[in-house]
């Protein structure tokens, strides 16, 4: 069986809608707990994918928060060995800041659902299934395109929304993988960010619950259509 490690920034930004599509694929899925528990660089490396989660912190604050140094060393040494990797929101910014590109603050909280603009590479790409369906989106920081990376998707609101290397790595800064029949969690535990943002909550729960469904039936198509990229070229 093949195995994929998640690494996970809080508890309920998991893999969500994406887990059963990687159980379907023949994943067993192991988590590890950012700050709690790092893997050595051999498991990291083993592992045929791993998948790096969401999180309300920022790529640059090492001394708050000292673990990030260590996931950016891990995700850079399987970045480099091209081993297949994808990043979510915290996760494309950790794949950016590892592979020498600036991540900062955008200057405004981008939270709410909305469609990508997608490139030509990404309408090539598996992003492609995405086109005319609104996404969550829920940062305050971008990042610039890491160098040998290929553009794939914008918001008016940010222009570097997707990201890929080769076959081998995706990193997303809009969150695929939200589950909406667990939106509460996210409000929850995100609630001091979306009373600072001034934000309407009751609005952001009814607009997931138009929009979760949909988009976990073509977050699972997506996931299968970079997978089987991954087949071939193994």
């Amino acid at each position: 069986m093949k195995r994929a490690l998640a690494l996970r920034h809080v508890h309920f930004e998991d893999l969500g809608t994406l887990a059963g599509p990687l159980a379907e694929r023949g994943y067993a899925i192991d988590y590890v707990e950012a700050g709690s528990r790092l893997p050595a660089a051999e498991e990291a490396l083993a592992a045929d994918l791993m998948v790096v989660l969401g999180g309300p912190i920022g790529v640059y604050e090492e001394a708050s928060y000292p673990f990030l140094a260590g996931e950016l060393g891990l995700i850079g040494r399987r970045l480099a060995a091209q081993r297949p990797t994808l990043g979510i929101c915290l996760g494309a910014q950790l794949m950016a800041r590892s592979l020498g590109a600036r991540v900062y603050p955008s200057g405004i909280k981008e939270i709410g659902w909305s469609a990508l603009a997608l490139s030509e590479a990404g309408r090539r790409s598996p992003l492609a299934l995405l086109e005319d369906s609104p996404v969550l989106h829920w940062h305050g920081d971008t990042y610039d395109l890491p160098h040998d990376a290929v553009h794939l998707a914008s918001t008016p609101a940010c222009r570097q929304q997707a990201f890929a290397l080769g076959r081998y790595a995706l990193g997303l800064q809009f969150h695929l993988e939200v589950d909406s029949h667990r939106i509460e969690s996210w409000l929850v535990g995100h609630a001091c960010e979306l009373a600072q943002a001034g934000l309407d909550v009751a609005a952001l729960r009814g607009a997931s619950h138009i929009h979760g469904a949909p988009l976990a039936e073509r977050a699972g198509r997506v996931l299968h259509a970079w997978l089987e990229g991954l087949d071939e070229q193994a």
